[in-house]
């Protein structure tokens, strides 16, 4: 489909201009039939496509108010309407969730900048999972022995490397017999997190 000099003409869409008669390609968008009950501010809820002939002919006798009642007209006119439904950005609370114990503060304008301090914090909190979450989606994925080696060693699957290092010194310091009087009761556990973490500091996860 390609656009001209024509406002809102669209050729090579196929459709035929659906003017009684008129064997013409429809170019033009026009504001189709709102049956019975559908009219309102909202416009219509279909389309008709017309030649250029025929859409300037629909235009000059076209009346968007056609069908409805007095009270609908006056509110389709009114310079608010559409604006009428709350966003976000447009609540009397900006956004900010809750109300402030107002006893709790000497000055109003401290309990106001407690909430929009609250409300910043959860933001960046999304925002920080939502980067670990993306993260963690782009990072390789891993083998069924990688996860069991990080289910040896206790880390989450969005571990990074830095996390990788510490929980095995930890583990280390743990289960070592040097670290424990000399106690082998755990070199097993031991072996295991050396194996887990020798298989997972080559995997691609961790590179």
């Amino acid at each position: 489909m390609t656009h001209d000099r024509f406002h809102g003409r669209v050729r090579g869409s196929g459709r035929p201009c659906d003017w009684p008669g008129c064997d013409a390609a429809g170019e033009f968008r026009a504001p189709g039939n709102r049956g019975a009950g559908a009219h309102g501010p909202n416009g219509p809820g279909d389309y008709r496509w017309f030649c250029l002939e025929h859409v300037r002919a629909f235009n000059a006798g076209y009346d968007y108010f056609a069908g409805l009642g007095p009270e609908e007209i006056l509110a389709a006119q009114h310079p608010l309407a559409g604006w009428d439904t709350e966003n976000r950005a447009f609540r009397p609370t900006a956004g900010v969730d809750g109300s402030p114990r107002w006893a709790d503060y000497a000055d109003p304008l401290e309990a106001i900048a407690r909430r929009a301090q609250a409300r910043s914090a959860g933001m960046k909190a999304g925002a920080e999972a939502r980067r670990a979450h993306a993260q963690a989606q782009a990072r390789p994925l891993m083998t069924p022995d990688e996860r069991r080696a990080l289910g040896v060693l206790g880390l989450p699957l969005d571990a990074d490397r830095r996390s990788l290092r510490a929980r095995y010194s930890d583990l280390v310091r743990r289960y070592h017999p040097d670290r424990n009087g000399g106690d082998r009761s755990n070199e097993a556990r031991l072996q295991a997190v050396v194996e887990a973490y020798q298989l997972l500091r080559r995997a691609a996860a961790f590179a």
